[in-house]
């Protein structure tokens, strides 16, 4: 089954261009022209996937998905700006979106890119990993120390889990990226140091420990 999306966006021409191209892709699309309405319409359809536009009325891109992030950690988010300083990307993953896609893009590609990342959800091994005290659980995107269990966003599931797979060894920070982002860019390395913190934090607790190897990657110690 095809993911449920719900693109906001106040570029109502091209947006109805984009949707009836998804749409014509096998998509279940629903549109919102702003951020509060998106909101709203991301509580009662429950999206796959939110495709958010960040300059808009009444609530920009980056507040509605600080919103939805206080309590959903699982839905991924793309970002579809013309905002492309460093600053502004940053903000994004800071938020844990899921990518940050500059505008004009084609079409294809980010359809090509929507398929990508379900497709790595649902292949996704069901392999629990002991990490320290936790159960971490890459299928259900979970970390469990003792009867409490944590969400973890996509993008750290899928660091934690290359990293649960070599414990021990080094993976290094190429690797991560081009897995994880695609390519080895300035701004997304920024990005994995952001994820490496959150992740950090999150097991903090569990007595497992992620050690950097300067410009080389990392290595997860479980004890």
């Amino acid at each position: 089954m095809k993911p449920k999306i719900l693109l906001v966006d106040d570029d109502t021409r091209n947006s109805m261009l984009l949707c009836r191209f998804l749409q014509a892709e096998g998509f279940d699309v629903t549109y919102a022209n702003n951020g509060a309405v998106g909101l709203e319409l991301y509580h009662t359809v429950g999206p796959d996937l939110i495709l958010l536009d960040i300059n808009m009325p009444v609530m920009n891109g980056f507040e509605m998905a600080m919103e939805i992030r206080l309590h959903d950690r699982r839905v991924v988010i793309f970002f579809l700006t013309d905002r492309t300083e460093k600053a502004d990307r940053l903000k994004g993953f800071e938020l844990k979106g899921n990518d940050y896609i500059p505008k004009p893009f084609y079409p294809e590609e980010l359809v090509a890119k929507i398929n990508e990342r379900f497709e790595s959800l649902t292949v996704r091994s069901e392999k629990e990993y002991q990490v320290g005290q936790a159960i971490f659980r890459p299928n259900l995107s979970s970390l469990t120390v003792g009867d409490e269990t944590h969400s973890l966003p996509v993008r750290q599931c899928e660091i934690l889990q290359m990293l649960a797979e070599n414990e021990g060894s080094l993976v290094e920070r190429d690797l991560i990226l081009e897995k994880v982002w695609g390519d080895a860019s300035y701004a997304n390395s920024l990005a994995l140091n952001v994820q490496i913190t959150y992740l950090r934090r999150a097991i903090a607790s569990t007595g497992a420990v992620i050690t950097s190897l300067k410009k080389r990657g990392y290595i997860l110690s479980c004890h």
